[in-house]
């Protein structure tokens, strides 16, 4: 996942895990979530803390655009990871900024009595009082904070009490209905590099799986389907017992950067094609390599992007030209949202299950409508417990994107 960019088959029994003096029984053995949602046909997407800045999106937007309707789940990014607990990522946008009647969900100002819930948090609860079934987890890490998993890892149990106690602080009651990790990567390298071995990623899950109990725990993970790749770096399979799901990030397989930026390519490739960059960079090549491993089909979501990725100094349409670098994006180079690209560089070719567009000495890859609906028709036809998408402020105001997924699932 960005921040800024940086997005049960093996039965249990009738195991009874115990933390900290107090016994929590396992979740059930049939495959599926332990709360909230179906064995198959969930849309979750992300909302960003960092969204409320400079790009104005609110979670008042995902109620106005019709995407509340849709989602069966929001994951809110980012919580930080550091000193081997978990940590509010941004205390202003999370839970002190102040909304008014304007800007608000629920169409009241917030409440100025002193202690009172402001920021998306409070209006996450008014939005979750107009969609009742709607459930919100608090993703932590994410590229930029993953570097805080080597040294959680170390004591999972303290980890996991940390994290509870904060997912579930009083201030913000209700708010969350469980937690989401999102660590890049366990046991390999993503801004930083992890050494704890195959077994930690399944440690700390255990132990959240123990602390948090009925909630949903759950994980984005690699979906590198390389040779010896991301996904063999750990033991997906075994620690899919202890998780509602695992948030496949079938997305930045290919970006330009550096110099020369590399050839253009598909970032979100659903299947290979006669040239691609890297063997096993595309989406079924990991949805079939984490499913050979033992992860059951239904603890899998599908990842799309509600955003593309660019190249500049491109003259040849097809995939495969040469670049001189990055695309200038909005807020990244590089990078552009769909919302943006739809009217700027509209897609005028389609490759390996998704569009891509030459406009002028720029190349972009992207998701449409169409594309999008064909990925969450893939997802089902495997067996895949839904689809999920970085992040809702990409999307158009009344939500294209996710309402051409949300028709398939």
């Amino acid at each position: 996942m960005l921040r800024m960019r940086k997005r049960i088959t093996s039965a249990l029994g009738a195991a009874v895990l115990a933390l900290a003096g107090a016994a929590v029984v396992a979740p059930p053995a049939e495959a599926g979530p332990v709360q909230g949602g179906h064995a198959q046909g969930k849309v979750m997407a992300y909302f960003a803390d960092w969204d409320v800045y400079a790009r104005n999106y609110h979670v008042k937007d995902i109620q106005t655009s019709g995407s509340a309707a849709k989602l069966t789940h929001i994951n809110y990014a980012f919580g930080n990871v550091t000193g081997g607990g978990c940590a509010v990522g941004d205390p202003w946008a999370d839970h002190d900024m102040p909304y008014d009647a304007a800007t608000s969900v629920s169409g009241q100002a917030d409440s100025t009595e002193p202690g009172a819930l402001h920021g998306s948090f409070n209006q996450i609860l008014q939005l979750k009082k107009l969609n009742p079934k709607l459930k919100v987890l608090w993703s932590f890490g994410g590229w930029t904070w993953s570097g805080g998993f080597t040294e959680a890892a170390k004591n999972p149990a303290a980890f996991a009490e940390s994290c509870y106690n904060l997912v579930n602080d009083p201030r913000w009651a209700g708010v969350f209905d469980g937690i989401d990790i999102d660590w890049e990567y366990p046991n390999a390298c993503g801004l930083t590099c992890d050494t704890s071995g195959p077994k930690a990623f399944t440690g700390l899950v255990k132990a959240l799986r123990a602390k948090f109990g009925r909630q949903l725990v759950t994980a984005a993970i690699t979906a590198d389907g390389s040779r010896n790749g991301k996904i063999d770096a750990n033991d997906y399979a075994g620690a899919s017992r202890y998780l509602d799901w695992y948030n496949v990030m079938t997305y930045d397989y290919f970006v330009a950067g550096g110099s020369p930026a590399g050839p253009t390519a598909p970032h979100s490739p659903l299947r290979s094609y006669p040239g691609i960059p890297t063997a096993g960079f595309y989406a079924d090549a990991a949805i079939q390599k984490l499913r050979h491993q033992g992860v059951p089909s239904s603890k899998m979501l599908l990842g799309l992007g509600f955003y593309g990725r660019g190249w500049d100094g491109v003259t040849q349409k097809q995939p495969g030209g040469t670049a001189t670098g990055p695309a200038p994006g909005t807020y990244e180079a590089g990078v552009e949202d769909y919302k943006v690209l739809k009217t700027t560089c509209p897609a005028n070719g389609k490759i390996a299950g998704t569009a891509y567009a030459k406009c002028g000495s720029q190349w972009w890859s992207y998701d449409t409508p169409e594309t999008a609906s064909a990925k969450a028709g893939y997802a089902k036809s495997q067996g895949l417990g839904g689809v999920f998408a970085w992040e809702l402020s990409g999307d158009t105001a009344n939500a294209e994107l996710l309402r051409a997924i949300a028709g398939r699932c």
